[in-house]
């Protein structure tokens, strides 16, 4: 059983994610399905993916109950002026009454900001969506939204890798109770490092494992993406070993 943030409201978040950038309609649906068979419970799409049609079919066909599967979306912020029409888009594509998580991509223009906010929290309080976040933005874009309308987006999805690993800024998200969803953890990190080399074969497991076990370690949550079964599997197998603080410690040098 992957293990789970809790949002406000009570929605379980599972803290590993299947992520879907890139992947063409049959590989969208393919390693959806294969996935969604090995356990993942966390599938993250977007409108840029122009892959919401197949995600949605692969959760249809897994059998899976869709209460069972967190479901994430994105909203390109050229589309924030058309935000609702955009929704109501994604969910016929994905072939479901509501998402569990609906995020702003990228941070609109400075006057769409705030508005695209409020449109977000109109559509959960609508029953849309369960959750409302972003996605790149800031700490003081987040306060902004905060301060303007008095609810703070829960999560923020952000780059993180090893490479990027900014424990001021992870202590930022903390102070204001906002879950990291790191992405492209693997894309941006040098695997061959000698560094993780070592660690994995102390493990005996593989160096993309060892980065994805470490963002857990820090409570980063994670968004693997690969079209191969044995690699989608692998990427959710982090449950049989656990890094020590020396490790941690090690890969936190990589920055």
């Amino acid at each position: 059983m992957t293990k789970t943030v809790n949002l406000p409201g009570g929605t379980a978040l599972p803290m590993i994610g299947f992520g879907t950038w890139q992947l063409g309609s049959k590989a969208a649906y393919e390693s959806v399905r294969a996935a969604l068979d090995v356990g993942y419970r966390h599938v993250d799409t977007a409108t840029l993916y122009k892959n919401e049609a197949d995600v949605g079919k692969a959760v249809k066909d897994s059998g899976v109950d869709r209460e069972q599967i967190f479901i994430t979306t994105k909203l390109r912020p050229q589309d924030a002026r058309n935000a609702r029409k955009t929704l109501e888009s994604s969910l016929r594509l994905l072939d479901t009454d509501y998402v569990d998580l609906w995020l702003i991509h990228w941070p609109t223009g400075p006057d769409d900001l705030v508005p695209t906010w409020e449109e977000l929290l109109r559509a959960k309080d609508e029953g849309l969506i369960r959750n409302a976040g972003v996605s790149n933005y800031s700490p003081a874009q987040i306060d902004l939204l905060t301060e303007a309308t008095g609810q703070r987006p829960p999560v923020n999805q952000i780059p993180w890798s090893p490479a990027e690993h900014d424990p001021d800024l992870l202590a930022e998200h903390r102070r204001r109770d906002v879950v990291v969803e790191g992405y492209s953890g693997l894309k941006n990190t040098d695997l061959n490092h000698p560094v993780l080399t070592g660690i994995a074969q102390r493990h005996g497991v593989t160096t993309a494992q060892v980065v994805l076990r470490w963002h857990l370690e820090h409570g980063i949550v994670i968004l693997p993406r690969s079209a191969r079964p044995e690699r989608i599997a692998s990427n959710f197998d982090l449950e049989g070993f656990t890094l020590t603080k020396e490790d941690v410690t090690a890969i936190d040098t990589l920055a």
